[in-house]
């Protein structure tokens, strides 16, 4: 992708023009980012996927003027002239390669970032409130028409008692009528409302992680202590082989100048330094940090199930193909850091060469390629691990 060239996805901005001056910053609305645009799953699928107990979704309503909200799996839904309802499904791209196909095509952001694409159905009037949300999203109108509302309030209270986060005091600044194919990008904290215009309205939601410093915090003192314990022989290491190597913990505490106490239940201060000297030890650096973030972001969703390949006729450790291609499973992820390299929650047994580099870029690696001729017996095995377990398939030429 050439990052200076204008996208229509875009509104004829560059990647580049973009993320400089809206990412995080303040909303878009793109007329046709998509023009001619066709759902990449039907609203009866939509519907058959929120029955489904490996599938998320909610379902959302207005009851007597009070809202009202039930988690899936759904045995009924409701149909379009029994209100103002809405239907929400997450994650679609876990089990629609076209909603994954769909994902690709906001890879101008890094993986890392990318969260879910979730997928909203909802009768005329339907809604989720006004609301704001803590990471950024791509509003792509499907079906149907639905208005927005939207702005940068700073008061961002919430109504309490409710089952949803409904702002107390909504302000829109904007409003538009969203059609098939119309796109709003919208920043953290941009308060929202988006009501269906008619039945058979349906929007997706390209969705960003956004994690809380508390969240990068503990895993990275968990990444730390599971360090530790490798160090010691307990763990073979940090969310698998191989492990980094870490500080010596080796020695045993030891206080040959202690004196006599008369207060035996208070704590030495020589122990409590010892211990905060020992934390010192520790290096919370550049690998140790992507070791962590490598395995957490590719870690799957609890709802992804790997299916094994079927009549495959091709051995990538004994004999490499010299035509066809590797191309990763819609539910794998796929990220690296220098030489480290994670797939699926792992750190990979091979450094990230050059091949696999490539893979995880383009989520697709020609066999061909002068890169896999060049690749390691220990990369050669790793993908054929890959591809016995459906993280990877392989596509004949």
């Amino acid at each position: 992708m050439n990052l200076d060239h204008p996208l229509t996805l875009l509104g004829n901005q560059s990647p580049n023009d973009f993320m400089r001056r809206y990412w995080q910053r303040k909303p878009l609305l793109i007329r046709q980012a998509i023009p001619g645009f066709k759902p990449p799953v039907t609203i009866a699928a939509i519907k058959k996927l929120a029955r489904r107990d490996d599938v998320e979704s909610r379902l959302i309503w207005r009851e007597n003027g009070e809202w009202q909200m039930e988690n899936g799996p759904f045995a009924r839904l409701p149909k379009d002239n029994e209100g103002d309802w809405t239907l929400l499904v997450q994650s679609v791209d876990l089990h629609s390669d076209a909603a994954s196909e769909l994902m690709q095509l906001f890879r101008f952001i890094p993986d890392a970032r990318l969260d879910d694409v979730m997928i909203s159905i909802a009768s005329h009037g339907g809604g989720v409130g006004p609301h704001f949300d803590s990471y950024d999203v791509f509003l792509l109108q499907a079906a149907g028409e639905r208005e927005w509302r939207y702005g940068r309030q700073k008061d961002l209270s919430l109504e309490p008692g409710l089952p949803l986060k409904i702002l107390s005091r909504f302000e829109p600044e904007e409003k538009a009528v969203l059609v098939p194919g119309d796109m709003l990008y919208l920043p953290p904290q941009a308060a929202h409302d988006g009501i269906a215009m008619g039945d058979g309205c349906m929007t997706i939601s390209i969705g960003f992680r956004a994690p809380t410093q508390a969240t990068l915090a503990r895993g990275l003192l968990e990444a730390a202590a599971d360090q530790v314990m490798a160090r010691v022989g307990l763990l073979g290491g940090p969310y698998g082989e191989p492990a980094l190597p870490g500080p010596k913990l080796s020695a045993v505490y030891r206080d040959p100048g202690q004196p006599a106490v008369d207060t035996p239940a208070a704590l030495p201060d020589a122990l409590v330094a010892a211990t905060l000297e020992t934390v010192d030890k520790l290096r919370f650096d550049d690998a140790l940090a992507a070791r962590f973030l490598g395995c957490w972001l590719t870690e799957p969703s609890n709802l992804s199930v790997f299916d094994a390949p079927e009549g495959m006729d091709v051995d990538l450790e004994e004999d490499w193909p010299a035509t066809g291609r590797l191309v990763l499973d819609r539910r794998s992820r796929m990220l690296y850091r220098g030489k480290q390299l994670f797939i699926n929650g792992e750190t990979a047994m091979a450094p990230a060469e050059a091949a696999l580099r490539a893979l995880a870029d383009a989520r697709s690696l020609d066999c061909s390629d002068p890169s896999c001729a060049r690749l390691s017996d220990d990369a050669r095995s790793c993908l054929a691990d890959w591809l016995d377990s459906g993280w990877i398939r392989y596509e004949p030429a």
